[in-house]
């Protein structure tokens, strides 16, 4: 996959926004990265678009900037001209698209039926839009196409907000979504970037369903690890559980029968999506221990990790749901 598809996967939302005002772009955009979203797509339904792009490109690097509702080879050209790392179109255009293909820009165009993800398959695409998402048909909709298509992946935009976001990311076709509940209009014109960050973290807290899975306590050997998590049961009634590394009193305490990471043990934090939630702390300046503790699936992919940072005397655990 394209590696700002896969940067674009791993935020897992972008924001699709609408500049009225070119004076709005870069506040804007530092109130996005600052919510721990740092990309968007523009829509070129504006004239203050091309400007907005080449002043969010310059002015915050961090940012991935896009442009969206391209519908001529001349907004092509115009919007990666000003920076833009990737386009996006409501719909597939073959002319638009060959001119993009031909040039080396990255463009995601829009599809709403096997049809439409046909026409892109020929012209050599591995991610499409789906738009609009929630009128023509939704998940269910892209579940059937993505069953008889196995490499084309999807980015659905459309009707979609932080109650029906993880319906569709939970599907391991679709590399992100588009939305603009985040970034309304009335939130940008009056300058509430604030409101903004914060509506940011929210959706990032509802995408990666952060939650306490449990305690981890360090201890000297078995026999001092059997002691504390008896004691749990003793005046808890926790049930206690023996494994190879670490004794649980029910769930929600993991009693190690050796001292590792963290002074004092570690917290677990579970998430929906690993990958997404690694991007994301690394956003907001965490880092992670790719040394000790780091588990896998049989494909490779990280389960387990823990942060560098220490929390208080614990180290954070984070696990995979």
């Amino acid at each position: 996959m394209n590696d700002v598809l896969k940067k674009l996967s791993a935020i897992g939302i972008v924001p699709v926004i609408k500049i009225d005002d070119v004076e709005k772009a870069v506040p804007l955009a530092k109130a996005l990265v600052a919510g721990g979203i740092p990309c968007a797509e523009v829509t070129f339904r504006t004239e203050q678009a091309e400007e907005a792009i080449k002043r969010m490109a310059k002015e915050v690097p961090e940012m991935i900037v896009g442009a969206g509702t391209i519908l001529t080879p001349e907004q092509a050209d115009k919007a990666i001209a000003a920076g833009s790392k990737f386009l996006v179109s409501p719909g597939l255009n073959p002319k638009v698209v060959k001119h993009c293909i031909d040039k080396g820009y990255l463009i995601t165009p829009g599809t709403s039926n096997p049809s439409d993800v046909e026409v892109a398959i020929e012209l050599g695409l591995e991610v499409v839009k789906f738009f609009p998402a929630e009128a023509a048909g939704g998940i269910k909709m892209i579940k059937s196409m993505a069953a008889p298509y196995t490499k084309i992946k999807f980015m659905p935009t459309g009707g979609i907000n932080a109650d029906n976001l993880n319906n569709y990311l939970s599907f391991n076709k679709i590399i992100c979504c588009g939305g603009s509940w985040m970034v309304k209009d009335d939130l940008i014109q009056a300058g509430e970037f604030d409101k903004i960050t914060e509506l940011c973290k929210e959706a990032v807290s509802k995408m990666l369903g952060f939650e306490v899975a449990h305690v981890g306590i360090n201890t000297e050997n078995e026999e001092e690890a059997k002691k504390v998590a008896n004691l749990f049961n003793k005046l808890f009634n926790f049930p206690i559980k023996d494994g190879n590394s670490a004794v649980f009193a029910s769930t929600g305490v993991e009693v190690r029968k050796q001292m590792f990471l963290g002074k004092n043990g570690h917290i677990a934090i579970k998430t929906n999506y690993m990958d997404r939630a690694m991007a994301y702390i690394e956003s907001m300046g965490g880092t992670f221990n790719m040394e000790k503790g780091v588990a896998k699936d049989d494909k490779g992919n990280i389960k387990a990790i823990y942060l560098n940072e220490d929390f208080g005397g614990f180290a954070i655990h984070l696990v995979q749901k």
